[in-house]
């Protein structure tokens, strides 16, 4: 028989047929399971489940002291409905709190910032956006702000804005990818230790590395925006489409024009639009090389798959003569061997999830475990941080996935994701 309880009312060695409420309101994988440890009831307990139901012919059922009405039976046939999942807007909803704030703070603290400034940035970007390919005066100075303020994001938590672009569902993929390499931007401007205006100004050619789009045929059909997806000449022109654009305003700095110009340049000239040699490609072009191409092979394709950040990383490094081998190994200091969103084996024989660094030792991330190699099965999802002196865990690779009952990678990097967060608050 169903009873649908609250979630007070639980009770060790009751079964739970449903959990009422969204992906977020609880960390647990499994849908019905049997409440047979302390640790699981009292997460329940801590939970914002909205209630539960139990079925008392697999568990305990409540009881029979307990007063009338605790407890509602259902017939077994009921469909329950849960709350519809709300994703970010029911985990990072929250205002920003700390945004004046530049001091440190942990990336669970600076996710309410990144998600605000992330909304803003993006309806900002695609506002100019729209207006150039209405034919419209180029309005630069509209998202000078936006690169203020993922600057000030990654200053107070290098990996959180970051992460929260690489694990969010994307849906217009040019915008999110435009916030994404220009924090790529300002991290790498700061692992480089340019000058503030150095670092601003590569904040601002990421967001404007791909504005010659805007200038590319409507007729076109190409999902989601995303004219990677077009014919190569089409997908290509773009770079001389949006430098002479741009080059009509004049408060953009050289040094912007340079990067959109140059970002898909090669160190051994085998890029475009100029096939342009090593010596010959600015430094502003070789770091938008980088972080371009990076989010980019985070990007499904109609040619390509979406990659791991971590074996982006790798594929990066075995890109022979595509990159300034200098400013790469930068790249890889600010975002790590296993950036946020990388699937990770444990010496534990546990699978976890890259969530933030740790200033402590970089090379020790904190991650977040949910599935088990020995059991074959999903396991409550908890914070493993390797740094930490008593923790004897670490990573012994990239997780392959394939086989697992697991969501696909964009489902499960997102949910992984945000429940981490949603438990640390």
């Amino acid at each position: 028989m169903l009873k649908r309880i609250a979630v007070s009312d639980l009770e060790l060695g009751m079964f739970v047929h449903k959990m009422e409420g969204s992906w977020f309101s609880h960390p647990f994988w499994k849908a019905k399971f049997l409440v047979d440890d302390a640790d699981k009831l009292s997460t329940l307990r801590d939970s914002d489940l909205d209630g539960v139901v139990i079925d008392t012919a697999k568990g305990k059922d409540v009881p029979a002291e307990r007063p009338s009405g605790t407890a509602t039976p259902m017939p077994a046939s009921a469909r329950i409905v849960p709350t519809p999942p709300a994703r970010l807007r029911s985990v990072v909803g929250r205002s920003a709190v700390h945004t004046a704030s530049l001091q440190p703070v942990p990336a669970e603290v600076e996710m309410h910032a990144a998600k605000a400034i992330a909304d803003k940035g993006q309806k900002t970007v695609q506002n100019t956006f729209i207006a150039a390919r209405l034919g419209k005066a180029i309005n630069v100075k509209a998202v000078q702000p936006v690169v203020t303020d993922i600057m000030d994001s990654v200053r107070r938590n290098p990996q959180a804005f970051g992460g929260l672009m690489r694990c969010k569902l994307k849906n217009e993929v040019m915008y999110q990818h435009a916030l994404a390499v220009s924090a790529l931007m300002v991290s790498l401007a700061r692992q480089m230790k340019l000058k503030q205006t150095e670092t601003h100004e590569a904040g601002l050619a990421g967001l404007m590395l791909d504005f010659g789009t805007n200038y590319l045929p409507q007729n076109v059909d190409v999902p989601n925006h995303d004219y990677r997806h077009a014919d190569p000449k089409v997908w290509q022109s773009h770079v001389m489409l949006g430098y002479r654009a741009l080059q009509h305003d004049d408060t953009l700095p050289e040094s912007v024009l340079a990067a959109c110009l140059e970002h898909h340049e090669r160190i051994d000239g085998s890029g475009y639009p100029k096939g342009l040699g090593k010596g010959e490609i600015s430094t502003i072009g070789r770091m938008a090389a980088i972080c371009d191409t990076f989010d980019f092979l985070l990007t499904r394709t109609n040619r390509t798959e979406a990659l791991d950040p971590a074996v982006a990383v790798q594929r990066m490094r075995a890109m022979e003569g595509a990159f300034d081998e200098e400013i790469l190994r930068s790249f890889i200091e600010s975002v790590g061997l296993y950036p946020v969103g990388s699937f990770v084996e444990l010496s534990s024989g546990k699978i976890a999830m890259v969530i933030d660094e740790d200033p402590r030792d970089k090379s020790k991330p904190i991650v977040q475990a949910f599935y088990s190699r020995e059991t074959h099965e999903r396991i409550v999802p908890h914070r493993v941080t390797l740094a930490q002196a008593d923790i004897k865990d670490e990573i012994t690779g990239i997780a392959d996935l394939a086989g697992l009952d697991l969501p696909d990678d964009g489902q499960l990097r997102e949910l992984v994701f945000f429940t981490a967060y949603k438990m640390a608050n």
